[in-house]
């Protein structure tokens, strides 16, 4: 007990925890965003994938949900202590603050975390709870939720915003993980910057396109 309380109170011991859970959330935002984009085969296959999470909730989805909580309570914890901790480590602000290591993304993972914190509630209850649109909202057709909530630009537009903050967010994230878990050598690290910034990429224009298709008439 006492080994894992030191290790949890140290600073490594908490970035070890949140590069765990981290990439245990980037597995789901990719497996998510796959399962996403069946919407362009058409509605039939978006709503059988979603029929076969449902029909597997016991063995698949709860298990999944309950993993993915745990993940984001631990990362959010880990990370707020962390952050906690290097400002009382520096109460006093640098009088010339000189970002050699960072970028505007890094910079930005302090709120970033928050908005997309307040996204995944916004999403849950857009598409699985059905409370931000109860009037057009159709029980297990997600196809017709997807559609239908698209179409209004200031729901569409969320999402746009949304997924350009879990973009600056995974860049950052996958970058820190990979230097936290140690693989970190000036030999690799601009490989691993260009993987950061392509996973994200990816990821953040696989889930910008559904709105901006719907927008667009594409997909209907």
């Amino acid at each position: 007990m006492s080994s894992t309380q030191s290790f949890y109170g140290s600073t490594i011991g908490k970035k070890i925890l949140m590069a765990v859970t981290g990439v245990i959330l980037f597995g789901f935002v990719l497996v998510h965003m796959l399962g996403n984009m069946q919407i362009y085969i058409g509605p039939a296959r978006l709503n059988a994938y979603s029929k076969l999470l449902h029909d597997n909730a016991l063995e698949v989805l709860w298990p999944a949900r309950i993993v993915l909580s745990l993940c984001v309570l631990v990362h959010i914890i880990a990370a707020v202590q962390v952050w906690l901790r290097s400002r009382s480590a520096r109460p006093v602000k640098y009088r010339v603050k000189v970002d050699i290591a960072t970028d505007y993304a890094a910079r930005t993972m302090v709120w970033s975390g928050p908005i997309i914190l307040a996204f995944v509630v916004f999403h849950i209850l857009h598409l699985t709870t059905g409370n931000i649109l109860p009037g057009q909202f159709i029980e297990h057709d997600v196809y017709h939720n997807v559609v239908a909530g698209f179409q209004l630009w200031p729901v569409a537009l969320t999402y746009i915003i949304a997924n350009l903050m879990l973009a600056f967010h995974l860049y950052h994230g996958l970058w820190s993980l990979f230097q936290t878990l140690g693989l970190n050598h000036p030999r690799f690290n601009t490989y691993r910057r260009g993987a950061a910034l392509v996973f994200a990429v990816a990821i953040a224009a696989g889930n910008i396109s559904i709105p901006v298709s719907i927008l667009a008439g594409w997909v209907h």
